[in-house]
This record gives C-alpha cells, structure tokens and sequence, in this order.
C-alpha cells in the first residue's frame, strides 16, 4: 500500500521509473534526443502531432504516476466529443507537487510552462512551499508545454534549479497544438479544483481522493488557439469530483466560490480573455481556473454537495463546431 510520506520524496524517481516503461511500450511515438550536457530530452509532440497513447503518458507523468488517465469515445448527447479523464488517490501529490504548472522556465527568448515533480525540487513556489512539498532528489524530471526543443542554456538553468546535474535531467516537451500537449492539459480538470480550493483556503490535506473529465476539442494548427480550446474544455466543460474528511461547514463557506463561473471573466472563450491579459497567463484572474462543475462529498458526514454546470454552448463557439450536410460541403 502506497503512502504519501513514503512517496512524496520518491516523486521524480517514481516517474523516471515510469518513462522507462513509457519508452519500451510507445518508443515510435516518443523522439528522444541528448544535450550536450547529458540532460534527456523527449519530443512527445513538436515536430510530429503524437498520438493518443503518448498524450496518455505524458499526462501521467505530469502527477508522477499518481493518477490513472483514459479517453472515452464521445457519447450520443453533448458536444459529442471524446473525453479525457483522471482518477487520483494521491489529489496532493499528483496534482499540486507536481502537475501544477507552477514554474515559468524562462531564459533568453525561450519560454515554456512546466509542470512535473521537478518543481518540488526547485520548490520557489509558495503553494509547495505552504504544503510542504518540497524535497531532495538525485534525478529531475519536468515537462515542458513549449513548441520548440529546450536550448543548451535552458537545460542548465533547469539543473541548476533543481540542484541536480544535468546528466540526471529528463524534459518531456510537448507543443499544445498536438495530441499529446492538448491531452495533458485537458488532463487537468482535477488540478484546476484542487489549486482553486487552496486560492480559497481550504485545508487540502483534507481531500482523499478526485476524479474528473472533460471534453478532448479538436487539435488546432496553432499553440494559441490550442491553448484556448484546451483551457476552454475545462472551464466550461469540465465535471470533478473530490472526496473529502471535514465538517460540512468548511465545504458549504465556499461552495459557489469554486467553479468557474465564480470568476469576473466567465462566459467569454479563454482565448479572448487571454488576449486581453497581455496574452500573459500568470495575470488572469486565479478564480477561472477550475471546472465548470463540482461536487464534493464528505466522508464525514456522508453529504454531498454540487456547484456549477457545464457550458456546451460556449465550447462550441469556442472551437468553431458546426453541423454541415453533404450538400454543405462541396
């Protein structure tokens, strides 16, 4: 049986040991390169859009291997789209030590979001720090939601950060406009609602368990666009589920404040909100970034309570969906 006093210092060990399966099991999918520094560097999809099965492994390895990913085949009702899901024992673990794309990896002009247990070795970010999820580790492992390769700089300052050599560093890099890099965000339905109810002050150690799902949007032909379907997918077509062991009151004094629609900027597709930011993602409002819909059960108690619902109408403004007859098409 799996602890979390036991795991949470064996994190990027964990997932290095699962990207060794990974790469026995999908080699054709994944491209892997070395740096001049020895750092291992794995093309999930910039140059080539991926597969499905690649999206699937690097979403995993985003929460360590804590977490089990699926995509179910569309059902009749809907957007009539796939849908990504994520089910956690370890909500934490899984998703604030390591999912949480916490890290800007800025250096020159490169710049990607990264997310993985090598943040918990950087460990700058307060909400690691608040948890404490900060620890050791002689190997870091990060991935990296950017559409071009890591430089030679950017692995060192990587290294350097984490306090490990660079011959112990594994980046696993994706571009958003791919299979594998539009999975792993849609991937993160659970996380949303796990960082959103940290924002509100909830005790997290209380939450035991999440699942959650959301709609898989059609792969875009640029990274901003991806990124805007993406993120759409769970704030206005994400459904989580969290297990929690507290009193009633701590869920009830925040309830409405944890979907999405709590915030100023819900109803408009992500991407028009991002532009208005300055297309910088760190300056939108924390409240939007959680699942359109909740529900928390207690253990406690044995109640549950819901908030939010799901947004279809905007999802299909945001991805362009439309229905054409033959006729339509010439």
């Amino acid at each position: 049986m799996l602890f979390e006093s036991d795991l949470k210092t064996t994190l990027n060990q964990r997932t290095l040991s699962l990207i060794e399966t990974v790469l026995q099991d999908i080699a054709h999918s994944i491209k892997a390169s070395q740096s001049g520094g020895g750092a291992t560097v794995l093309d999930f999809g910039t140059e080539h859009h991926g597969t499905s099965a690649a999206g699937i492994a690097l979403a995993k390895i985003c929460m360590s291997d804590l977490a089990e990913v699926t995509i179910t085949p569309a059902d009749s009702s809907g957007l009539q789209l796939p849908s990504v899901n994520v089910a956690t024992d370890f909500p934490v673990l899984a998703c604030m030590a390591s999912q949480y794309a916490g890290w800007p990896l800025t250096e020159g002009e490169f710049f990607a979001m990264c997310s993985g247990p090598a943040r918990s070795l950087r460990g700058r970010e307060d909400v690691l720090k608040e948890l404490d999820l900060i620890h050791k580790s002689d190997v870091a492992v990060g991935v990296l939601e950017t559409s071009t390769a890591p430089t030679e700089e950017v692995i060192a300052k990587f290294a350097s950060d984490c306090s490990v050599s660079q011959s112990n560093v594994t980046l696993c890099v994706a571009r958003t406009a791919s299979l594998p890099g539009a999975i792993q965000v849609v991937a993160r339905s659970v996380e949303t609602a796990m960082h959103k109810l940290y924002e509100l002050g909830f005790d997290l150690k209380t939450v035991k368990s999440g699942s959650g799902s959301a709609p898989l949007p059609p792969i875009a032909d640029d990274d901003l666009t991806a990124l805007g379907w993406a993120n759409d997918s769970i704030l206005y077509g994400g459904s989580v589920q969290l297990s929690v062991d507290t009193d009633d009151e701590a869920i009830t004094r925040i309830l409405d404040q944890i979907p999405s629609s709590s915030s100023s900027d819900f109803g408009t597709p992500f991407l028009e909100i991002f532009n208005s930011y300055d297309k910088d993602f760190y300056k939108i409002d924390k409240l939007l970034f959680s699942p359109a819909h909740v529900v928390i059960n207690n253990l406690r108690s044995g109640n549950s309570f819901v908030a939010g619902s799901i947004h279809n109408e905007i999802l299909q403004k945001s991805f362009g969906l439309e229905t054409y007859s033959a006729g339509d098409v010439e």
